[in-house]
């Protein structure tokens, strides 16, 4: 793609005035091509070797990415789409918050580009493993494929809330959000 990131910008905002998210859903553009363009682990966007330096122009291109059935990552208007390499998740989610107790209990994360979620049937906890460390991976669903990891320091967090409940004879560990068990982990 030989277009700058400020010009692919702009149009992307004429396509999405519109108030809320666009409708990734409904737009299958043939794709355009591969665009050098990678999300780190760490959650910055660099493009052709340098950062995104505009933290809107990020907080943009992450209404219109998708991860697709391939399990790539792609920004997708209705008439482009352009593929992308992403290391880990695309977002990160951090500064952990609880509302309520026990049952009652809505957990919310907010992202790297401002969003904020609660952890429900829209938008799944899950704790996975790095099959190269073992380590946990917990993740966040945000919306069309994408997911945002919990940073260590929201994961500890979360942690201190975990509760433990019996499941066919097993213990196993997890948190409460919107009236449901999340599992973060069980014994042995």
């Amino acid at each position: 793609m030989n277009k700058n990131p400020e010009t692919f910008a702009k149009e992307v905002e004429e396509t999405v005035k519109k108030p809320g998210l666009p409708p990734l859903d409904q737009w299958h553009p043939e794709l355009s091509g591969d665009m050098d363009m990678v999300i780190r682990r760490n959650g910055q966007w660099i493009f052709k070797g340098d950062p995104l330096g505009r933290e809107a122009i990020v907080r943009l291109f992450s209404t219109i990415l998708r991860r697709e059935e391939d399990g790539e990552f792609y920004l997708v208007t209705p008439v482009e789409k352009w593929r992308i390499q992403v290391e880990d998740t695309p977002l990160l989610a951090h500064s952990l918050e609880a509302d309520g107790t026990g049952d009652d209990q809505v957990l919310i994360l907010t992202t790297n580009v401002g969003e904020t979620l609660e952890i429900s049937d829209e938008h799944p906890l899950e704790v996975g493993q790095y099959p190269d460390s073992g380590e946990p991976r917990p993740v966040i669903k945000v919306r069309h494929g994408v997911e945002a990891r919990i940073v260590t320091a929201a994961f500890y967090e979360l942690a201190d809330l975990v509760v433990e409940k019996e499941d066919a004879g097993e213990t196993v560990y997890g948190v409460m959000s919107h009236g449901k068990f999340w599992k973060v982990g069980q014994s042995g």
